[in-house]
């Protein structure tokens, strides 16, 4: 396990990155007891970004027991671009002359946390749509820097995908689009559709250089046939469809674990309480308690799927949201976190 710090960015056709790395050699996973880290996070400048290209910042941390090896592999990359991604010289770490002369993080191999799947960021379907315009050569590149762990690569562990459109697409869409007045409870028209032009083959390409990547795939509106107000902007999903929806995650789950991609976990609804998004969708914490208890959790035993559900999906700023649903008992019992952005 390597020390990495990374930040991806994607606004467009444009992929921007700013990182710097260590690799410990014959190193291990622990966690820094808070009260020894005497190095403030906010006088490290790792990275500096533009607020409108950051989608995600990877951190993955990886500490080595101390009396391993003390080589420490270090990579580089600058605010100003001076420096991009950059080996430098191998660092030797010693024990200092006198304790007060140097930082010191100390390091508690006994106490352990919850474990982190990993670190990444979301691959919209216009990014897709973009890195499919670019030349074979030019992707491969550009995705073994991302996604290999082997070498230089990045190693990015984790990635968001829309269920669908998202507001990040060319065009509008989900995975059952049908003329108006007409419905499909049971699915007999699902299909991946246009993600099969884009979003399906990267992920193909970037399972190919890490296949332990997982994947979090969230929804930002159902079909219009489900919502209330028959419009892909806003409205809400109406009760007498939540099973038809609930089929509707099975669905895609099955089926893009047939193109060979598994989904690692779903999130409910991509911000609930922001319904101005083409698309989007209104979902109150209320109503997204008794679809998950009701309809999708009981989906996906009975599928016998084990994709993660997690809720909420939304700003920082209103834990009651996710606190109402897991207040409830039955519905807790299917969700396995919580989602926020930060």
């Amino acid at each position: 396990m390597g020390f990495k710090r990374s930040a991806a960015a994607v606004e467009s056709s444009e992929f921007m990155s700013s990182r710097s790395s260590l690799n410990f050699q014959n190193s291990k996973l622990y966690t820094l007891d808070a009260k020894l880290l005497d190095i403030k996070l906010k006088s490290m400048k790792f990275f500096n970004p533009k607020p409108a290209l950051l989608l995600g910042i990877c951190l993955v941390t990886g500490l080595m027991a101390f009396g391993q090896s003390k080589k420490v592999d270090f990579w580089l990359t600058n605010p100003d671009k001076s420096v991009l991604f950059a080996q430098q010289p191998a660092l030797a770490l010693q024990k200092p002359a006198s304790s007060g002369a140097t930082p010191v993080i100390g390091i508690n191999a006994k106490q352990k946390f919850q474990e982190i799947d990993g670190f990444g960021f979301t691959l919209t379907g216009g990014s897709a749509q973009h890195l499919m315009g670019m030349s074979k050569i030019a992707r491969t590149a550009l995705l073994k820097e991302l996604f290999s762990t082997a070498g230089n690569g990045i190693g990015i562990a984790y990635l968001r995908v829309s269920i669908g459109a998202s507001d990040l697409n060319e065009k509008v869409f989900s995975y059952d689009d049908l003329p108006q007045g007409q419905t499909d409870p049971d699915m007999k028209h699902f299909n991946l559709g246009p993600d099969r032009n884009d979003v399906i083959p990267i992920l193909k390409e970037i399972l190919a250089f890490n296949p332990k990547l997982k994947i979090l795939g969230s929804p930002w509106s159902p079909p219009v046939w489900m919502k209330d107000n028959g419009d892909t902007r806003g409205g809400s999903l109406k009760p007498e469809w939540y099973d038809a929806y609930a089929r509707y995650f099975v669905r895609y789950i099955q089926d893009m674990q047939k193109e060979g991609i598994r989904i690692d976990a779903i999130t409910v609804q991509n911000e609930p309480l922001h319904p101005g998004n083409n698309p989007s969708l209104l979902m109150l914490a209320k109503d997204q308690a008794v679809f998950v208890k009701n309809h999708l959790g009981p989906a996906f035993e009975k599928a016998k799927i084990n994709t993660k559900i997690i809720v909420y999906d939304h700003n920082a700023d209103k834990p009651e949201y996710p606190i109402t649903i897991l207040d409830d008992p039955e519905a807790k019992r299917y969700v396995n976190g919580s989602a926020f952005h930060l």
